[in-house]
């Protein structure tokens, strides 16, 4: 009488691996990554005058808009100037600003340094009113003054 070989074993090893390649796929779906765009309105001051007694208010804003719901956040770099004192120029000559994350002017936005604090967020679709203030009693030369701030979107 000849032998069979027995292959109980082949079956139930095949149905492990497929088991396992089964659960392997379903735990490690891909993630979905988010991509999201930023739009700045800068602050426009528009005329200074020098002989008020009242600090010069504007708003700017900064939208930001992402594809899926996800976290991020957004800050300000100092531009000219420092956290503590923003600067426009024309030329050599300069003109204190900066820029804040309340109506009430009482935190600085920046990137976190230098006692500024950034804007945490969450969400597809967002706008963030960027508070300026320009402190009265300085005394500019006469011409038009910029600044450039970078705005960056961390997600």
């Amino acid at each position: 009488m000849m032998a069979t070989p027995h292959r109980s074993g082949y079956p139930s090893r095949w149905l492990r691996a497929a088991v396992l390649a089964v659960a392997t796929w379903l735990t490690t779906s891909p993630l979905i990554a988010a991509t999201c765009t930023i739009d700045a309105q800068g602050v426009n001051f528009g005329s200074y005058d020098f002989q008020s007694t009242q600090n010069l208010d504007s708003v700017g804003h900064v939208g930001v808009t992402c594809d899926v719901d996800t976290s991020y956040s957004i800050a300000l770099s100092p531009g000219a100037g420092s956290y503590a004192t923003r600067l426009m120029q024309n030329g050599p000559h300069q003109l204190a600003y900066n820029l804040y994350t309340d109506v009430i002017h009482s935190t600085v936005w920046g990137d976190g340094s230098g006692n500024s604090d950034l804007i945490n967020g969450s969400g597809t679709d967002a706008d963030y009113p960027v508070y300026g203030s320009m402190p009265a009693g300085q005394n500019p030369y006469v011409g038009a003054y910029s600044d450039v701030v970078t705005v960056v979107l961390t997600f």
